[in-house]
């Protein structure tokens, strides 16, 4: 019996570990990957007409609703490069990343459908390719996207990065786990965004640019105990960070409950990871057992879903 032919495309969440908001600001920013959540997408043959099936809909491509746009692009821009406008497919979309929470669930979801009809044509793909295709959908989630989420749910490194400057790998040496709790809330970026460029122009500016400055400097320190094998000194960094970014005005009850609840636990260090006012946290722990505890202790304390990270092997 001819087995069925499939095309299969992962990508990985990302977590901002340090520089939300003062990256703004053209100071240093840490992204990861984050391969504890992942977006699958299966390109199976159909006949007539192409179909999609996701979390948000089934149906046809060509009746895909407006919230759905950027997906739509993926699939058309990605066909036409491999010369199968017409080709009728099935496409699954799995997503354990939830939307709205700054783990670029977008993006995942872009970076996995484009490998997946690269892969179900048998077509190479190149890392350029692939984030320039996710650009052009990016665009149309985002506006004006970094190009950051592109890169991180494609990749299998954390980035250094400032604003118009290139990417630049760090290389990932620490022995410790990363757990996400998810507030369960959408996160408000854009209003985080502009409520402290409000407050640039405020009475209190000269403060708050003091804070965007020191969380240029813990970015900049976060990076050296990333890269030396050094989680208790990352830990202090991210709780600093997160007491500044509380000050900035861009943290919410439900993340600060979280945050206290995993010191409490005894996590290293703690703090809101994306645009803040909602999404997820993170949390530092020495060894699993650690972070299994904190995993379990932020579930009592509200936390919708959790995921646990370990970043000595990246899985």
């Amino acid at each position: 019996m001819k087995k069925e032919k499939q095309g299969i495309g992962e990508a990985n969440a990302k977590i901002i570990l340090l520089g939300e908001h003062s990256v703004v600001y053209n100071q240093p920013s840490i992204a990861i990957p984050f391969p504890a959540a992942k977006t699958t997408a299966t390109i199976k043959e159909t006949v007539d007409q192409t179909i999609i099936h996701c979390e948000f809909y089934h149906g046809l491509l060509d009746e895909m609703p407006e919230l759905l746009e950027s997906l739509k692009e993926t699939i058309r821009v990605t066909l036409k490069q491999l010369g199968k406008e017409n080709y009728p497919l099935e496409i699954t979309i799995e997503s354990q990343i939830p939307a709205e929470r700054g783990m670029g669930s977008s993006a995942a979801v872009s970076v996995a459908t484009t490998r997946a009809l690269f892969d179900f044509f048998d077509t190479n793909l190149t890392q350029e390719n692939l984030l320039a295709i996710v650009d052009i959908s990016e665009k149309i989630a985002h506006g004006n996207p970094s190009g950051l989420d592109a890169l991180m749910t494609s990749s299998s490194m954390p980035f250094y990065y400032i604003k118009g400057q290139p990417f630049e790998a760090i290389n990932l040496n620490l022995d410790a786990y990363l757990v996400v709790g998810d507030t369960g809330k959408t996160g408000q970026t854009k209003e985080a965004v502009a409520s402290i460029s409000k407050k640039l122009t405020g009475s209190d500016s000269a403060e708050t640019k003091k804070s965007i400055d020191q969380l240029g400097e813990l970015a900049k320190k976060g990076r050296f105990f990333l890269e030396n094998n050094e989680p208790t000194k990352l830990g202090l960094i991210m709780t600093h960070v997160h007491q500044l970014l509380t000050k900035l005005g861009v943290s919410s009850p439900e993340l600060n409950q979280l945050v206290e609840t995993a010191q409490k636990s005894g996590a290293i260090g703690a703090k809101l990871t994306g645009g803040g006012r909602g999404g997820c946290m993170i949390a530092l722990a020495h060894d699993r057992i650690d972070a299994e505890k904190i995993s379990q202790d932020l579930v009592a304390s509200g936390a919708k879903k959790t995921w646990v990270y370990d970043m000595r092997r990246g899985i």
